[in-house]
């Protein structure tokens, strides 16, 4: 026999892998990697991939000698599994599940049973094989392992938008049902402030608000920096659902305060309707900017462009001018001429009724209190 040289087998880790660690480290994503090499290809593959330095390792045969309570510490707080047969590797996925929701990434015959066994399995499309691609719930068709982070960002987004329009809905919904149904339960005089046409209007108004303008909300900064939610977490806590409350039983102070305000003055009914018209809507358009964000500023939100909010709230702005300066308009909807006072108390209090919730935000920034 002849001696003709060594062949040896390299495979790298993919180019971007470390920014894809780094990525889901920064959401609150715990990372770990269980393979069937031997533990030092296995640390120096995973100190080139970003896991660091001095990262916890330990192999099949040690963690076979710990009791499961042991067992279950060690797959917590170690990041690299060695020598992992598919029968151990199910076991690890079980375990991590008792303390969070576990997806995993694979493609070999090897990981056919934990990526079924995960909340969801993420296979690779191109090199994975069959078996994996079937027990997987998700396929990267590219093997493009970093399109994982872009899901998470992409799923925050939606999650933290169909939040924001559900809030929306919410809080503008209470002082139209209240400033509707109170003079009536009270006897009130001018009881039928809103008749059906208004309440019929304002949804016209509000329906593309939360189902086009949040829709398309672009994600915060700092969306990757919350920590994944609790499997236990609905989808809206009641201490957020008592902050929409709060914000729409404040507009409806802020209408009612006009109301009374209007009887005082001895004004009729239709200027006082139409007061708390135009204070119901600024009020709507206020707190379509002010809920962008639960935690930024109004004005620092601005500087996040949203173009169909724009074209929202300028349709919504003529409208309401052509139902004020259009005679026909106006007497369609019952409406009357206000003085310059007036117009500008209405204004102020729609707009006010809202905007304490920029205090109630510098408060959460100050608390660190990234919900």
């Amino acid at each position: 026999m002849n001696f003709l040289g060594l062949i040896a087998f390299y495979d790298p880790p993919k180019p971007k892998i470390n920014e894809f660690i780094q990525s889901v480290r920064k959401a609150g994503i715990d990372i770990k990697m269980i393979t069937g090499d031997n533990p030092v290809t296995a640390i120096n593959i995973g100190e080139k991939a970003g896991f660091g330095k001095m990262v916890l390792t330990v192999t099949q045969n040690e963690l076979l000698q710990m009791d499961d309570a042991t067992f279950d510490k060690t797959v917590v707080e170690y990041d690299i599994f060695a020598r992992i047969s598919p029968e151990v590797k199910l076991k690890i996925i079980y375990a991590l599940q008792k303390s969070g929701l576990v997806a995993m990434t694979g493609d070999g015959v090897n990981d056919g049973l934990a990526l079924k066994a995960a909340n969801v399995g993420i296979a690779m499309g191109k090199k994975g094989t069959e078996i994996a691609r079937l027990a997987s719930s998700i396929i990267l068709t590219d093997d493009k392992i970093e399109k994982i982070a872009e899901a998470v960002l992409m799923g925050r987004k939606i999650y933290g938008n169909l939040q924001k329009a559900i809030r929306y809905i919410i809080s503008i919904h209470v002082p139209i049902i209240l400033l509707v149904s109170i003079p009536l339960f009270f006897g009130w005089p001018y009881a039928s402030i809103f008749s059906p046409i208004h309440i019929i209007f304002f949804e016209i108004i509000m329906g593309p608000t939360c189902s086009i303008v949040y829709e398309n909300e672009p994600e915060e900064p700092g969306i990757m920096e919350k920590g994944p939610k609790k499997r236990t977490d609905g989808f809206i806590s009641i201490k957020k659902l008592n902050v929409s409350i709060i914000q729409g039983l404040i507009i409806t102070i802020a209408g009612l305060a006009v109301y009374k305000y209007g009887l005082h003055k001895d004004w009729s009914e239709h200027t006082i309707r139409t007061m708390i018209f135009i204070l119901v809507i600024t009020a709507n358009i206020t707190l379509t900017y002010a809920n962008r964000s639960f935690y930024h500023s109004m004005l620092f939100m601005f500087s996040i462009r949203n173009n169909l909010l724009i074209w929202i709230t300028g349709i919504t702005i003529v409208t309401i001018l052509m139902i004020y300066f259009i005679p026909s308009w106006r007497s369609f909807f019952e409406l009357t001429n206000l003085s310059s006072e007036q117009f500008a108390l209405s204004v102020i209090c729609g707009i006010v009724s809202v905007l304490w919730f920029e205090l109630y935000k510098i408060y959460k920034r100050s608390q660190n209190d990234i919900d």
